[in-house]
């Protein structure tokens, strides 16, 4: 079974840069979309053999989550469940029969952190969610998680300790949620590898020169691991400031 997940950074413009394309080369069981920036009847996409999913931001042009699938889902959730945390999108849960897939956009701590405190209230809420479900059957959990959890998942460690995505609460909260009985599956196929990114900044030609951070990440409850099959990042594909990342699973 094939996984993908793609931070798109807006899914209109994306399909301008060879959006589709890639996704029928890929040809995966599921893909997965975060900041989708759209509303409800703004896109029609022809998808054959793939069931839609979309859960949307109030704010227009802002955030949201896609999940397209071929496999069918028992149920599917849109959110946490908790209206304050479920205004922008951020949450798709899709029930399969052996396990839970949860897409998720965790909000950005911002510049200067002014969105820190909230981040923190999020990941403790999201965990508790990870969690409920956990106790039921395995979770796949993907995604823009907005933090570069190692020193080794990003390219320039000292000059970012104090910035969003970066910060020692953040990685904390990651590290969290991990002891809770995740892994991370890139890490558990490559735990030493340099240089493997998700997201370069626009500016300074910082793709161009791999000056990345690895933020976008498949994890999975510990009792998948032995179905773990490969994970990997494609950071030559182009089309957002984020590239696709995968995650291969013994159907």
């Amino acid at each position: 079974m094939k996984l993908i997940s793609w931070n798109v950074n807006g899914l209109r413009a994306c399909l301008n840069k060879g959006f589709l394309e890639f996704f029928q080369e890929a040809d995966s069981d599921i893909f997965c979309l975060q900041e989708i920036k759209l509303q409800e009847g703004q896109i029609h996409l022809d998808l054959e053999g793939y069931q839609q999913y979309w859960n949307y931001a109030v704010k227009k042009g802002y955030s949201g989550t896609a999940v397209f699938t071929r496999l069918n889902p028992l149920s599917v959730q849109y959110g946490l469940g908790q209206a304050e945390h479920d205004r922008e999108g951020r949450v798709l849960n899709l029930e399969f029969d052996d396990f839970y897939l949860v897409n998720v956009y965790t909000p950005n701590s911002q510049r200067g952190l002014a969105r820190l405190e909230y981040r923190m209230e999020w990941e403790d809420v999201f965990r508790k969610y990870l969690k409920r479900l956990d106790q039921t059957k395995p979770v796949v959990i993907c995604g823009d998680l907005n933090v570069a959890h190692k020193e080794i998942d990003i390219k320039n460690p000292a000059s970012n300790r104090k910035n969003a995505g970066f910060t020692d609460e953040e990685r904390a909260k990651m590290t969290e949620l991990l002891n809770q009985g995740f892994i991370d599956s890139f890490r558990h196929f490559f735990p030493d590898k340099k240089d493997a990114y998700s997201w370069w900044s626009y500016f300074s030609n910082a793709r161009e020169r791999n000056v990345g951070w690895r933020i976008d990440y498949f994890l999975v409850s510990d009792r998948l691991k032995e179905s773990l099959t490969d994970a990997a990042i494609l950071s030559e594909i182009m089309g957002s400031d984020h590239c696709p990342v995968i995650l291969e699973l013994e159907a």
